[in-house]
């Protein structure tokens, strides 16, 4: 497994770098299966430091947590924690996932794009319908059944997925909704 350690903008020494590898390889033992490789980076902001951990499974799956604090370890000990709860509550699905599906999740590349945000007051109209792209990235949109992406959306943590639904053409989407249950979007079943 391949592990990627991080720093944006400050020195990472190789105790906490053991540390990291040391910490997460028991909780990768204990409850995923097929890890490909973790991405851990950290950075500072004021006075606290912030770590971000992202493990990705053989089968196309990713695991998210954060978290930050005054040290540290104490931030890495913290996103490790929630990690950890996220595997443990997903255990036997991930298990179940992966024997299910014997190959890796398809993905599909596509482009992102951040828009500018919009400083107009209330009772001023903008300038113009079309918003300002102010970057663009690669992303890749999965193909997954419905529940799939529910587990996925958990895992990593996002408010939404958008994804391919199996043996469907066309995207779909899942979104955590205001009252606390889940949303999709398909419009294959449209009328």
């Amino acid at each position: 497994m391949r592990y990627q350690i991080s720093g944006k903008q400050i020195d990472i020494g190789e105790a906490l770098q053991g540390h990291v590898k040391t910490e997460l390889g028991v909780i990768i033992e204990k409850y995923a299966e097929r890890p490909t490789g973790v991405t851990v980076i950290f950075s500072k902001s004021g006075s606290e430091f912030n770590c971000e951990a992202v493990i990705h499974l053989s089968t196309g799956l990713t695991a998210q947590a954060h978290a930050h604090a005054h040290d540290i370890y104490a931030a890495f000990d913290q996103c490790a924690a929630k990690m950890e709860k996220q595997l443990r509550r997903y255990k036997r699905r991930l298990k179940d996932h992966h024997s299910h599906r014997a190959e890796p999740v398809e993905l599909a590349g596509a482009s992102a794009y951040i828009l500018a945000a919009t400083d107009h007051e209330e009772d001023q109209e903008p300038d113009s319908l079309q918003p300002m792209i102010i970057a663009e990235t690669e992303t890749h949109v999965p193909t997954l059944t419905v529940g799939e992406a529910v587990m996925q959306m958990e895992l990593a943590g996002a408010p939404v997925v958008v994804f391919h639904k199996e043996g469907k053409t066309g995207v779909n989407v899942v979104y955590r909704r205001p009252d606390g249950n889940f949303g999709w979007i398909d419009p294959n079943n449209a009328n």
